[in-house]
């Protein structure tokens, strides 16, 4: 059986043609499993059959792949096209998802004698001429306010016939067409007006609108022009708050992705005269490894359809391979362009991480489990760094040498597993050979107890404490089986054994904060450790080298006086209470203040 699958699908690939294409996978049952787009449908579904794959996704694929069906097309651009409608009607389990978030508001103008004007969560394309969505429904409100002040529209949803108009109309919120207050021309004037605003045509209407008024003017009907003008000022003010950039810039599509482990998200800005008009993010779920280019012609194929035909120019981070029919492609550098290309990026990253948050909510252990992930993927492990341990030294100028270690599990704190270590082999501030000592130690005895070791080890320094880690774990023959890696106080640079130059990690990313939680965490640890032998080395060193008194009065004095201090202030009579005449006089002497010399003398 297996022989013969591999000789009709050989057969299959030899029949292929070099043309631009759609293929699709189906498997034992004949159902679409798959479909993908190619620019050379020979080579792209050879490439499954002909090459070892990385991705496990990709391998399981191929393994349930029992016919191949192709498509063939003039340019790459409709292949594209083609396999997003096909997608839609197969919905294949290897494809990826769009995710359509129905929670972004619509403003919908219905298509009647009288037009209604309304925000709607449910837009019908068939009735309804629609525009949006608006991502902030702050500013959808505040546009539908600004219209209905300038041009008021009906709000019944049934236009009835009434001798007398109703209360909307003596509030001066509705024109009165139930009772002929306004003829059809003249209200659908208004509504094309709205329309215009509505498509950012801000300009145009303002002046049409200045046009009016002069003409009333001149015709001296100036109620009716201050009218106008008072109109006009509200337009303009609220034109003036929508600009983002240059109101020169118009009729342009601004596209840009950011992407994480689960998903991608394509954020789209429509601009016109320089005002943001509408804007979108499309959330794609992962399901094959494809690449950044591929995912965004995917959104913006997906967001053609709902949004009509793209503007003349749209504007995206880089210049793609597929040539985009019937628009011009602009990649910015600099200048407005580029700012309107880094707010639609801003948009992006924002919905990525409002998301997240959401999900992590749901489930509080997915963010440690992201935020690994990420963290994999920057140091370039070959596992997920479910338990990590960190080292840091503390001595004051070469005296009481200490170390600490902290260990986090799946991102998160494992307290009963920190550690202080006496330095026993150094001697005065050699922070390497400490940290070599250490890191021996720490090892030496979890092989030795047969415990489970790190899968990440995180050194405080920078190339010379980590290559003194490196020779501890070359000793212990582990290097092959703990990461290793040191963070550098200064700029928080990571290094790696053998590279010359630092790590680039996102220093905003969540993977960079939970290494800068885990250096701090130890550096708390460890100087709260140190903090405490100072101290006691410092009572030690004032009680226990005065003759007479051992241990125990020692505890007695301290029990009563509760610090040196207080037992050097105290008199020689409330000493001898506690010890008895004979010893209090040898404490108050060892304790009391030692003459300052005079420097002038």
């Amino acid at each position: 059986m297996e022989a013969e699958l591999q000789r009709k699908i050989k057969l299959i690939l030899s029949a292929l043609s070099t043309k631009p294409g759609v293929y699709r996978y189906l498997d034992e049952n004949g159902k679409v499993i798959y479909v993908g787009k190619a620019k050379n449908l020979k080579r792209r579904v050879s490439s499954y059959f002909n090459k070892k794959h990385d991705s496990p996704k990709v391998r399981m694929l191929v393994t349930k792949i029992r016919d191949i069906q192709t498509t063939i097309v003039d340019t790459e651009w409709e292949a594209l096209l083609l396999e997003n409608t096909l997608i839609k009607e197969y919905k294949p389990k290897y494809n990826i998802l769009l995710k359509d978030d129905k929670t972004y508001p619509w403003i919908a103008v219905t298509k009647e004698d009288f037009p209604r004007v309304f925000a709607t969560r449910t837009p019908d394309r068939k009735r309804q001429e629609v525009f949006g969505p608006y991502a902030s429904v702050k500013y959808m409100n505040t546009l539908l306010q600004t219209v209905r002040e300038i041009f008021p529209v009906r709000t019944c949803k049934i236009l009835h016939k009434n001798s007398r108009p109703c209360l909307q109309y003596q509030l001066g919120k509705c024109p009165g067409p139930c009772s002929g207050l306004i003829s059809k021309e003249e209200y659908l004037s208004d509504i094309h007006k709205i329309i215009e605003i509505f498509k950012g045509n801000s300009n145009t209407i303002i002046r049409q609108m200045r046009d009016e008024m002069n003409a009333c003017a001149e015709r001296w009907e100036f109620e009716k022009a201050h009218q106008i003008k008072l109109k006009l000022d509200i337009l303009t003010q609220f034109h003036g708050k929508s600009v983002v950039v240059n109101p020169e810039i118009t009729q342009l599509d601004v596209f840009s992705i950011v992407e994480d482990e689960q998903s991608a998200y394509v954020n789209f800005m429509r601009v016109m005269e320089g005002a943001v008009v509408q804007s979108y993010t499309l959330e794609i779920a992962h399901k094959l490894d494809k690449t950044q280019e591929d995912l965004l012609l995917l959104g913006m194929v997906e967001i053609r359809e709902r949004f009509g035909d793209f503007c003349p120019t749209i504007l995206l981070p880089f210049t793609p391979e597929t040539d985009i029919e019937g628009v011009n492609v602009i990649v910015p550098q600099r200048g407005d362009k580029k700012k309107l290309l880094d707010l639609s990026l801003r948009n992006a990253l924002t919905f990525m991480a409002e998301k997240n948050k959401r999900r992590d909510l749901i489930d509080p252990n997915r963010r440690s489990s992201r935020v690994l992930a990420q963290l994999q993927k920057d140091l370039g492990m070959d596992r997920l760094p479910n338990h990590i341990e960190c080292f840091d030294n503390s001595n004051t100028q070469g005296c009481e040498p200490v170390s600490a270690m902290v260990c986090f599990i799946n991102g998160k704190p494992a307290k009963k597993e920190y550690r202080h270590y006496l330095v026993k082999t150094v001697v005065g501030a050699d922070d390497f050979a400490t940290m070599e000592e250490v890191i021996t130690r720490r090892y030496s005895r979890l092989l030795a107890e047969e415990k489970p070791l790190p899968d990440l080890i995180v050194v405080d320094g920078g190339k010379g404490q980590l290559n003194a880690a490196y020779r501890s774990l070359q000793k212990l023959d582990l290097v092959d089986k703990i990461y290793l890696i040191g963070i550098a106080e200064r700029l928080e640079d990571i290094y790696r054994i053998g590279d010359s130059l630092p790590l680039y990690i996102d220093k905003k990313s969540e993977a960079q904060k939970l290494l800068q939680r885990i250096r701090d965490a130890v550096h708390d640890f460890g100087i709260a450790h140190h903090r405490k032998r100072r101290a006691k080395k410092s009572i030690e060193s004032q009680l226990d080298h005065i003759p007479g008194i051992g241990k125990v009065l020692k505890t007695k004095l301290l029990q009563k006086f509760k610090s040196v201090k207080r037992i050097g202030e105290a008199s020689e009579a409330e000493i001898a209470a506690v010890i008895g005449p004979a010893k209090a006089k040898a404490v108050k002497e060892a304790l009391a203040p030692q003459p300052q010399l005079d420097e002038n003398r």
